[in-house]
């Protein structure tokens, strides 16, 4: 999951240093998506004892998924170094060292590990670790710089949140929990390769095989095209296997017939301000797309 493209603040203090190895915008869309999986895992209001649960797996979530992001910048430090949008980073400037990052990294998936195994479950800490080598090793390190479907496959890690939350408050997962990962896993996709598309210049000059790089921007422009119309399909389910109601419904079809707009436009007649813009709409577009998951699962009781 990419949610931000960094503006860079150079001259840093060493605690906003640190900080920023977090991908702090990052981690709060993740902490978001799993705080969503925990509210649906839950029929009704959440009891104390709930609360308490939900509150220490979103710590526990935060702290591995900010592990994740700092050891990706560790991974990835001379590549960023490479890149406009990322040689700010602490580590691209060397005012982190790599002994550092790692420290920093190991400190706070070792402390996350700790509350959720303590505080919410093991199924929750498994998975989460899990998510962790997904997107710091399996996707940092191997798909990132060998395939130009490193998105598509790396996704899969990026779209946990909602199942880690649903595990964090049932102790098992459910399929209400897998369709929120696969509406992820399809917004993943469309979301950075609109950032790839304006971005390209960035990527071909680190090495990286980006889609726009590989297979040129008008099929990559097509590939957004498609897969925002797949996941509006994607939206639809959870309407219609009843996890969900018409106030869901309505949202997502005005959400996401939105951003299939923003893909014919950007497949019609492409401009660089045009991806700019369709990248920040898909952010919005799946916070928003969950918050009304979770606001029809409050009022459904009311109103249907």
């Amino acid at each position: 999951m990419n949610a931000s493209t960094s503006s860079p603040v150079v001259g840093l203090s060493v605690w906003r240093q640190y900080s920023a190895l977090t991908k702090p915008r990052v981690v709060q869309l993740i902490v978001f998506c799993a705080l969503i999986g925990m509210a649906l895992a839950v029929p009704g209001l959440p009891s104390r004892g709930e609360l308490g649960v939900m509150l220490a797996a979103c710590l526990g979530i935060w702290l591995v998924a900010a592990a994740a992001a700092a050891f990706n910048c560790l991974i990835e430090q001379r590549i960023d170094a490479r890149m406009k949008r990322t040689a700010w980073r602490p580590t691209a400037r060397g005012e982190l060292s790599p002994r550092q990052a790692l420290v920093f990294s190991a400190l706070l998936c070792s402390a996350g590990a700790a509350v959720l195994a303590v505080w919410v479950n093991w199924l929750t800490l498994w998975l989460t670790l899990a998510t962790f080598v997904g997107y710091a090793v399996v996707y940092t390190v191997w798909l990132k710089p060998t395939t130009p479907q490193n998105i598509v496959i790396g996704g899969a890690s990026g779209a946990m949140p909602p199942v880690l939350g649903w595990a964090a408050l049932r102790g098992e997962v459910g399929a209400e929990a897998w369709l929120m990962c696969l509406i992820i896993f399809l917004w993943t996709p469309p979301h950075f390769w609109a950032l790839a598309l304006y971005r390209v210049e960035d990527y071909a000059r680190a090495g990286l095989p980006m889609l726009p790089v590989t297979h040129g921007n008008a099929y990559t422009r097509l590939q957004v095209l498609l897969y925002t119309w797949i996941l509006l399909a994607a939206t639809l389910l959870p309407y219609l296997i009843g996890m969900s109601g018409w106030l869901y419904l309505v949202a997502a079809l005005l959400l996401g017939l939105r951003f299939c707009w923003f893909g014919w436009q950007l497949w019609r007649q492409y401009s660089d301000d045009l991806a700019r813009r369709t990248f920040w709409f898909s952010i919005w577009y799946l916070t928003l797309l969950f918050a009304a998951l979770m606001v029809d699962h409050y009022v459904a009781p009311w109103l249907y």
